[in-house]
């Protein structure tokens, strides 16, 4: 074999090792970046269950936190100003069970998160929580009795933004980083029952 057939060989080779591992490279950088996505809304979720707990003064005041007779859904239910579904907002709003099943809810979906675990389950109701938070938010309002909602968009806010991303995180749950997803993945029941990823 010539010098000059080996140099044509390694140059038709060398393209595609390097592409495989660029490929490689960016399927790392794209689990790393998958996972921050998903710490960032489980911290979202969890830090709200929290504030609401306690009231660390940040959306709830001490006074108003839930170990102090508080209740973590009376004032932003109470507070829904339009949208089709006021009426249904405003009958949920302090009601015992909404202010459990809400906090559980923040609890199961923020701790899943960034535990890494049930991801498409959490997904799922975290999804089904933000398109609520929406309606109850009712965007498409440029007045709310009478008053600037400041929305800086008719459709698309946080709450839009955040599903998409679960989506995502649910979609692409067998990429997760992290001990304790693996574990999980691991189990019987979960290999048996996808949903459960």
């Amino acid at each position: 074999m010539t010098t000059a057939t080996r140099h044509a060989r390694s140059s038709t080779t060398s393209p595609s090792r390097d592409g495989s591992a660029d490929v490689s490279r960016r399927s790392r950088i794209g689990d790393y970046a998958l996972t921050g996505l998903r710490l960032s809304i489980g911290f979202e979720f969890f830090w709200a269950f929290l504030d609401k707990l306690f009231g660390f003064g940040y959306a709830t005041p001490s006074a108003r936190a839930w170990i102090n007779g508080g209740s973590p859904t009376k004032g932003f239910l109470s507070g829904v100003t339009g949208g089709p579904l006021k009426g249904f907002f405003h009958s949920l709003a302090g009601t015992t069970g909404m202010d459990t099943l809400f906090m559980a809810g923040l609890l199961g979906i923020g701790g899943a998160l960034l535990l890494g675990v049930a991801l498409r389950p959490a997904a799922a109701a975290g999804s089904l929580l933000l398109i609520m938070m929406w309606f109850a938010s009712w965007i498409p309002d440029k007045l709310a009795d009478g008053v600037a909602t400041h929305s800086t968009n008719p459709i698309i806010d946080d709450h839009i933004i955040n599903t998409f991303a679960l989506i995502v995180i649910a979609a692409l749950a067998g990429r997760s980083i992290g001990f304790l997803g693996r574990q999980w993945a691991s189990l019987p029941i979960v290999r048996t029952q996808p949903w459960m990823r």
